[in-house]
């Protein structure tokens, strides 16, 4: 069973920057693309990034594109979003995702979830 769990998540000030990550336990041979998505209160779930752990193939939502960056670290199962020049409309809860398989941007192809981590962005 593959368990991703998420780390990182705050209180920010618009303009401001953190640091999620996404560790990955269990059968990770399970898990070939992880993913970051978000949900607002209110909202669907929506994709943020995607990256695979054999590399080569990066993908970021139009809304977040020069401001994250997502990166892996394959020696210790983690997933990492680094988010820069953070909006009040990022607040929401972030989820890390992994399926087996390729690139997906939909959550619903995604078969393993972490419990979330709150990131709320002041104005």
């Amino acid at each position: 069973q593959v368990q991703p769990v998420e780390s990182g998540g705050g209180l920010v000030q618009a303009g401001g920057s953190l640091t999620l990550s996404c560790k990955v336990s269990g059968h990770t041979f399970s898990s070939d693309t992880m993913g970051w998505f978000r949900q607002a209160p209110g909202a669907e779930r929506e994709f943020v990034a995607v990256i695979r752990w054999s590399g080569g193939s990066l993908y970021y939502a139009d809304s977040v594109k020069g401001r994250f960056t997502i990166s892996r670290d394959n020696a210790k199962n983690t997933v990492t979003l680094q988010m820069n020049s953070l909006k009040p409309e990022d607040t929401a809860v972030y989820y890390c995702a992994a399926r087996n398989g390729g690139v997906y941007y939909s959550p619903r192809w995604y078969d393993y979830w972490g419990q979330g981590t709150q990131v709320t962005v002041s104005s």
